[in-house]
């Protein structure tokens, strides 16, 4: 097999776990949040490895112009257009469409959080990155008070100009994509009022948790590929050599998410975490 069958495999693995991803939310959100819900995604598209970035939010990026440019309904303005004041980036506006000739300004997120049950008093508090570094509260007031603002920024009406827009009469909204992970030792009693449940995606536990797995294999997929479905087609090891790999990113503080294959052939994806 060439490495560029290869390359464009995996990207259509990505591809498939991405079009397997749930909205993290329906309609609005109390945030006043608007989820995009007016593209329908198809099964498959014509991706080519060369122009898909190597960061997974850039990627998914990508996945979602090709979905976009595929809708009948849908035109795209511009993409990821950069708004700049004295050869300075103030920020940057994901995407400008015309949907069934509508404005539309679409910020788009793609997330992995874990539910921690010890964080905040809300049902959006608890849910955090895997590493503790973000949360969702923190990306929803940041879109609130500083990416949707941009599109109103004086600096940003002579991009709009362009294409005879005016701010006051674009739509906002967001397609929120995400990947929730529940504690697997109590998976059921998380709480689903505003948020989708169909957005968990499998489990986390921490390290000593996993030695009652030890006749699991196991395999860490690289950061591009968290967006993929677990299958059997890679490099799986046994839990004693597969711990060492494990124990250097934990004592990083790092969680990785992992692949877990049981005797019996069940595949599982869950993260195991440092803290």
């Amino acid at each position: 097999m060439d490495t560029l069958t290869s390359q464009q495999q995996q990207l259509q693995l990505q591809y498939q776990g991405f079009i397997q991803t749930q909205p993290l939310w329906f309609g609005q959100l109390e945030t006043n949040l608007q989820q995009f819900g007016l593209m329908a995604l198809q099964d498959s598209l014509p991706l080519h490895p060369q122009d898909a970035p190597k960061r997974l939010g850039n990627r998914v990026e990508y996945f979602v112009f090709q979905s976009l440019a595929q809708q009948s309904h849908i035109h795209i303005l511009e993409t990821n257009l950069q708004i700049q004041q004295n050869k300075q980036t103030l920020g940057e506006l994901d995407a400008l469409l015309m949907v069934n000739n509508q404005p539309v300004h679409l910020e788009i997120i793609y997330k992995f959080y874990l539910y921690d049950p010890l964080i905040g008093t809300t049902e959006l508090d608890h849910w955090i990155g895997p590493n503790r570094i973000d949360s969702l509260v923190y990306k929803l007031d940041k879109i609130t008070n500083k990416q949707l603002p941009l599109l109103h920024a004086p600096k940003t009406q002579p991009y709009l100009e362009r294409h005879e827009l005016d701010s006051a009469f674009i739509q906002q909204q967001v397609l929120f994509l995400a990947q929730l992970f529940v504690p697997k030792a109590s998976a059921t009693a998380v709480p689903f009022k505003q948020l989708n449940p169909k957005a968990v995606m499998g489990t986390y536990l921490r390290l000593p948790d996993l030695e009652a797995y030890t006749d699991c294999h196991f395999y860490m997929p690289p950061k591009q590929d968290w967006l993929v479905m677990a299958h059997n087609t890679v490099s799986w090891l046994p839990y004693a050599l597969f711990q060492m790999e494990l124990l250097d990113l934990l004592d990083a503080q790092r969680s990785p998410l992992i692949w877990m294959r049981h005797p019996d052939g069940q595949l599982e994806r869950l993260f195991v975490v440092w803290w």
